[in-house]
């Protein structure tokens, strides 16, 4: 009878960041102390916890309403877990002290409005200043920006101005406010400005449906007691931008978007006259320490 092959031990990889997260539930004998203390969102952190026992593959807390206890098999994560966390922190300092050139690759992920308005020429700056590192770039609308900086997926994220969960960072990247965006005809071409209201009484383009600014545009609609209901909904700036120019109708897009159709004798863009109308786009990473020079370096060099 021939011997079996031995099984693999783990069928996922075990995340060394969960590892750590798990030492620090551990010690503090609590999840929600824990995500405290490593400035994560105790559901994140929960999660992370959740995924280390599946790749394990047996449970390593007993969870209560009054914290967390180990189990036998958690006691052993422990112990090996604490030494695990020390050399990989001694590690990262060393390598950021290894000489004065920046490497390595940053893992960025940015909202639509910063790639087409933004990112280009900061990116472009930076990567001439610092040519050993690479920028692997993924658009995003905020919403997944931030959950994607939250899993550690991303390095850095680019995205509105919303209220962040605990254990990220956050830095101003642009001011990118509202225009409503009309054919040079329109019989609203001879205003200086617009309300909202004003806008919904017309034929409207929308974008990227679900999208962050489709979901506060039929917040403001909502709160005026007046349907957001678009005639055409597509996916990209430039498409809002050909179909307004066409005379399908008209659109609130970011400055940034509309900018490339300024002088356009067939378009027309005016400020959106409304205090929320002042959009901000801001940078997101998760809070870390040490961070890595190169994401470190990235986050300096394309704040606004």
């Amino acid at each position: 009878m021939s011997a079996s092959l031995p099984k693999p031990i783990l069928a996922r990889r075990v995340d060394p960041y969960s590892v750590r997260l798990f030492v620090s539930a551990a010690r503090a004998g609590s999840i929600v102390r824990a995500a405290e203390q490593e400035h994560i969102a105790p559901s994140a952190l929960s999660r992370r916890l959740a995924d280390l026992e599946h790749a394990f593959g047996t449970p390593l807390l007993i969870r209560s309403p009054r914290g967390v206890v180990l189990t036998d098999a958690g006691r052993l994560v422990l112990a090996r877990g604490e030494k695990i966390d020390e050399d990989l922190q001694a590690l990262v300092r060393e390598v950021q002290t290894e000489g004065d050139e920046v490497r390595g690759t940053v893992r960025l992920c940015a909202n639509m409005s910063a790639v087409i308005g933004f990112l280009p020429e900061r990116l472009r700056a930076f990567m001439a200043a610092f040519p050993e590192v690479q920028v692997s770039l993924q658009e995003q609308n905020t919403r997944d920006v931030i959950r994607a900086c939250l899993d550690d997926r991303a390095d850095v994220g680019v995205g509105v101005h919303v209220p962040l969960p605990a254990g990220l960072e956050s830095w101003h990247f642009a001011t990118d406010p509202l225009q409503v965006v009309l054919p040079a005809g329109h019989a609203l071409a001879g205003k200086r400005a617009m309300r909202f209201a004003q806008a919904l009484e017309h034929p409207l383009i929308g974008v990227h449906q679900g999208g962050a600014l489709d979901r506060s545009l039929h917040e403001r609609a909502e709160a005026l007691r007046k349907p957001f209901a678009p005639t055409v909904s597509v996916s990209s700036f430039d498409a809002v931008c050909r179909m307004v120019e066409a005379g399908m109708g008209i659109a609130v897009i970011p400055q940034s978007a509309a900018a490339a159709y300024a002088g356009n004798p067939r378009f027309v863009r005016r400020p959106l006259d409304e205090p929320w109308a002042q959009r901000e786009l801001r940078m997101f990473a998760l809070r870390k320490t040490p961070r890595p020079r190169a994401v470190a370096a990235l986050i300096e060099r394309l704040q606004g």
